[in-house]
């Protein structure tokens, strides 16, 4: 699938919401260049760059129905609209299974269960660390990085940004 198409339909359900739109154009950066230090078929690709487009999917509507964009909402939601987008693409069923998985546990330490998830995690926690406390100090930053990045890209990506 082109991923144009997916960012297209992320556009529009951010249309109020520019800063959504560039955060996740920030995290499909990150998980492009984390993917390009792992040994990934053209299909793992496809599918992380989908499920990074879709990632925080759910943030518009979780303020719509909550007042907020508290990640447990963003993951309630999230699942639920990245399939709807998914299928109206005409994507693939499994894979569409799993980019709402995901999409509907991205704030999920817990739930990672694969290397694509992983590059989700990081790459979006790489745009998420400029804003977090945590940065501010080299020691605890060190440990989070220890406890949070496992790909070769990924702690790449890091020691160049921080």
């Amino acid at each position: 699938m082109d991923k144009q198409k997916v960012i297209v339909e992320m556009k529009q359900v951010y249309k109020d919401r520019p800063q959504g739109i560039e955060h996740t154009l920030r995290v499909l950066n990150n998980a492009e260049v984390i993917m390009a230090e792992e040994n990934l078929s053209d299909q793992d690709q496809e599918l992380i760059a989908i499920a990074a487009i879709l990632h925080d999917i759910g943030i518009p509507r979780a303020l719509e129905k909550y007042g907020s964009s508290k990640s447990t909402f963003q993951e309630q939601e999230g699942g639920v609209i990245a399939r709807s987008i998914l299928e109206k693409l005409g994507y693939d069923s499994d894979k569409t299974d799993r980019v709402c998985y995901i999409v509907g546990n991205h704030h999920t330490k817990s739930k990672i269960d694969g290397l694509d998830f992983q590059i989700i995690w990081e790459a979006d926690l790489l745009v998420n660390l400029e804003n977090m406390e945590i940065s501010k100090t080299p020691q605890k930053l060190e440990g989070y990085i220890k406890e949070n990045f496992k790909t070769q890209g990924g702690l790449k990506l890091i020691k160049k940004e921080f």
